[in-house]
């Protein structure tokens, strides 16, 4: 029977960082994936394949609405050719997915295809996809078997016509009428994709706002923006039946008078949140106790009630993102090597990929008055950029809150152009505890995106924004 130091189970962005950084550290490592890919959702099914089909669709709407307005003439018919930029998108799945493949061999990572399951705490058996088992032992195990799509009790996925992100990704015709149930983000940025490409779209969401999650300011920039680019909405709705009728389906809800609204489409996309994974992993049989909701339940150091038994990302408490994934597999890696370290998750960034961007770090302004905190606000809009508008990219504006007191940063909201990447100029210096006057202070090149991250600062700073 092989023997290792750490064993992890799944190689999504969390399972595979933690498999890396414990073999940096010296521990023999393995890792055990049910699929024939690493990577997990976030690289097959997820992040990835979702971002090569906004930046795909992303370029047939510039030429179809903007080029011309660029001087850039196209004779004859622009097309979207579906087939070749779902091809592309698998391109780019299949060499990220070959690059974690690297990444374990580079770092004689043991890496074994199958169904792993506790025998006991420190025996796993893998149940391989061509029948057979094998059975390894292991000083401490990592479970990092993430998450899967939520739906609603009532909902019959066939994964034709009623879907969920994983169908969305891999469709062989545009939709006529895309009906999309959650206003969170994995619905948001598969309806952008979709609209962009001809369809029309429908956004059926229970709360009163989209991306309910984050501050208030960016839900409703982001819905005017949407509504600019035709996409329709119809919060406060709460859906109550999906049925389809051939090849149609039909959403019943009720809005917020209690009256039954009935929308009808080609496809119906689920998007209401995504549940952790545990299927087949025999938890019980090592000891280790789920929640009420089928999380692993861990403690600050995202340890099980076994102590030999860690658990982190999607199937643990917490923000479903993959950078948390990363920072928490990093994290158990350095305290089996014995280190100490540690994880702000107020200063895990959340970012929307649509266009355009929206991202946030830090407390929202609803937050900061539901805890009494005495805060100040600056904001500047996207529009005052020289950059913004060279690029005709002019929606969005950069919002910081500071504490009216002490001017630390505790909240820095965006939207607009690559607020992705400016993000991280924002938990930067949050990580430093940084003023607004810190930032105000710095330099910014010109002419960038990132100079709206100063002109927020100073308007934070005693209202001394310079461009608007």
């Amino acid at each position: 029977m092989s023997q290792f130091d750490v064993a992890v189970i799944g190689s999504g962005p969390g399972g595979y960082v933690a498999a890396i950084r414990c073999a940096q550290l010296g521990l023999k490592t393995a890792i055990i994936e049910k699929y024939a890919t690493l990577g997990g959702t976030c690289l097959n099914v997820g992040c990835i394949p979702s971002k090569a089909l906004l930046d795909s669709s992303h370029h047939y709407e510039d030429a179809v609405k903007h080029f011309e307005e660029h001087g850039i003439e196209i004779p004859g018919e622009i097309k979207v050719n579906l087939a070749q930029m779902i091809a592309r998108k698998d391109g780019v799945v299949d060499q990220t997915t070959k690059g974690i493949q690297f990444l374990m061999d580079k770092n004689k990572i043991t890496v074994f295809e199958g169904v792993g399951s506790f025998k006991d705490a420190t025996t796993i058996t893998i149940a391989k996809n061509d029948g057979s088992t094998e059975t390894i032992e292991a000083k401490n195990t990592i479970i990092a078997t993430g998450s899967k799509p939520s739906s609603l009790p009532f909902i019959s996925i066939d994964k034709e016509k009623i879907i969920t992100s994983t169908e969305a990704l891999k469709l062989k015709e545009i939709p006529k009428h895309l009906l999309v149930i959650g206003g969170g983000v994995i619905g948001l940025e598969l309806g952008q994709v979709y609209k962009r490409l001809g369809a029309e779209v429908t956004v059926i969401e229970y709360m009163d706002r989209i991306i309910p999650g984050m501050d208030g300011a960016l839900s409703k920039e982001l819905t005017k923006v949407m509504k600019k680019q035709k996409v329709k909405f119809a919060l406060s709705h709460k859906v109550k039946s999906v049925e389809r009728v051939g090849d149609e389906v039909v959403v019943k809800a009720d809005d917020k008078k209690g009256n039954e609204v009935e929308f009808k489409g080609d496809y119906c996309l689920v998007s209401v949140g995504r549940k952790p994974y545990t299927d087949g992993l025999n938890a019980e049989a090592a000891g280790v106790k789920l929640d009420d909701r089928g999380r692993v339940v861990v403690n600050d150091h995202l340890q099980t009630n076994v102590s030999n038994i860690y658990a982190i990302g999607d199937v643990v408490r917490g923000a479903m993102l993959a950078h948390k994934a990363e920072e928490e597999g990093t994290m158990v890696a350095e305290i089996l090597a014995g280190q100490k370290p540690h994880i702000d998750y107020n200063l895990i960034p959340g970012v929307v990929y649509t266009w355009p961007e929206v991202a946030a770090v830090g407390k929202t302004e609803e937050q900061l008055k539901e805890d009494g905190v005495s805060y100040k606000v600056g904001q500047f809009p996207m529009r005052a950029l020289g950059r913004a508008r060279a690029s005709m990219d002019i929606d969005g504006f950069v919002k910081i809150l500071a504490d009216k007191q002490t001017d630390e940063v505790l909240g820095v909201h965006m939207i607009g152009a690559r607020c992705a990447d400016l993000i991280a100029e924002a938990v930067t210096a949050m990580e430093f505890r940084a003023s607004a006057e810190d930032i105000s202070r710095m330099s910014h090149a010109h002419p960038t995106f990132a100079e709206a991250v100063k002109e927020a600062a100073l308007a934070a700073t005693d209202d001394r924004a310079l461009h608007v």
